[in-house]
Parts: structure tokens; sequence; C-alpha cells
């Protein structure tokens, strides 16, 4: 009998590690994707400028890129990329972490966005020095919106990965190096650095394979 629970006890572990995997999967390429999006949109125009001056002089012109008004959005983008990079280097509560940052990071775009969407883009883009006191045209909100998506999307990784982290699998020990056996005996394996453990990654991740998968044959 208790062997019996036990063999129904690893099945039930073996079951959930497929799911797990998959949350582990989300939570990159959502991050990836966030941090993406905000830098991408962070640098499109999100404000066209004008002035009109006496004649015969022609009216002045200009934009005001996403990251001008909003340096953070771009600054932010690339946290979210490093972290999914970092979530597929790091283990346990180096996961929760990495999740902590890029629940902050996102909530830090969507803020910032938010904020252009509301009126302030608006009136950052009349204080510029060439159309003051002059009307200001052609506010965008697609990209602002946009931001704002990508904000909520690296945010909602970032819980995800803080709430559900511990339970996901690490790195498959097939990527992981060994030492080579001395004497007829294995030596002990060097403890691999984060950034060795990322570069192996995205390799199994080239070769279209899981990194994440156990070796073959292993039993857990």
């Amino acid at each position: 009998m208790k062997e019996r629970a036990r063999g129904g006890a690893a099945r039930g572990s073996e079951a959930t590690k497929p799911s797990e995997r998959r949350e582990l999967t989300v939570a990159v390429l959502a991050s990836a994707v966030a941090g993406g999006l905000a830098l991408f949109a962070g640098g499109q125009t999100w404000a066209t400028l004008s002035a009109v001056r006496p004649a015969p002089l022609p009216p002045v012109t200009g934009v005001l890129a996403g990251s001008t008004y909003a340096p953070l959005v771009p600054a932010a983008g690339l946290v979210l990329l490093a972290a999914a990079v970092a979530l597929l280097a790091v283990r346990a509560s180096g996961r929760t972490a990495v999740g902590v940052l890029m629940t902050i990071s996102g909530t830090a775009v969507a803020w910032t966005a938010g904020r252009a969407l509301a009126g302030g883009l608006r009136d950052a883009a009349a204080e510029v020095p060439v159309v003051v006191g002059t009307p200001v045209s052609g506010i965008s909100a697609f990209w602002p919106a946009t931001t704002v998506v990508a904000g909520v999307l690296g945010a909602g990784a970032g819980l995800l990965t803080v709430l559900r982290s511990r339970h996901w699998p690490a790195m498959g020990r097939r990527y992981e190096r060994t030492a080579s056996p001395v004497g007829g005996r294995a030596a002990a394996p060097r403890p691999e650095t984060d950034e060795e453990r990322a570069h192996l990654a995205w390799r199994a991740l080239d070769r279209g394979e899981d990194p994440t998968d156990p070796a073959p044959g292993a039993r857990f």
C-alpha cells in the first residue's frame, strides 16, 4: 500500500510538470514581448509640434518621441528583456527577485504611458521651446496606448513569476556542464554562473528545444 501511495504521489507530481513549464514559458515570452513593445513604442513619434512665425518665415515643425517624453519607458523595456533571459538562468529565490523587478518595471511603463494619455503628453509638448505659446497638433494616442499594454503585460508576467516561480523547473540537467572523470571517478561538477546558464538556455531555444526539460530517461 505504501509503495502504491508513493507511486501515485510521484505520478501526480509528474503530471504537474507540463503546466509548470508552460507557466515559465508564458512568463519568459510575456516579459520579452513587453520589453520589445516598450522599446519600439518608446522610439515612435508621440506628438507633432508646430509653431507659426511671422511672415515671410515658414512655420517651424518638430516631433516629440516617446523616449523624450518618458525616458523611463525604453529603460524599463530593457529591464524586461533582460528579465526574460534571467528567468531561464536563475532559480528559486532568484526568480522571485526577478519577478518583483518585472512587476515594478511593467507598472512604471503602464503608469508613465497612462499619464501621457491623460493629458500629460499635450502639456509636455506645449512646453517645448519651439512651440511655446502656439497650438500643439498631432497628439498620438496609439503609441502611448501600446505602451500601456506593454506595461500591463510585463507587470502581469512579473506577478505570475512572484506567485508561481517556486514551482517552476530549473534548466534541464542535459544542458549543464560536468567535469571530466579523473582516476575512474567523476569529479564534482563546477557550479555554473548565471551567464553560463543563460547562454546554454538560449542555445537550446535556438535548436527548438525546451531548456527546462529533464535529461532523456531521467526520473523524478
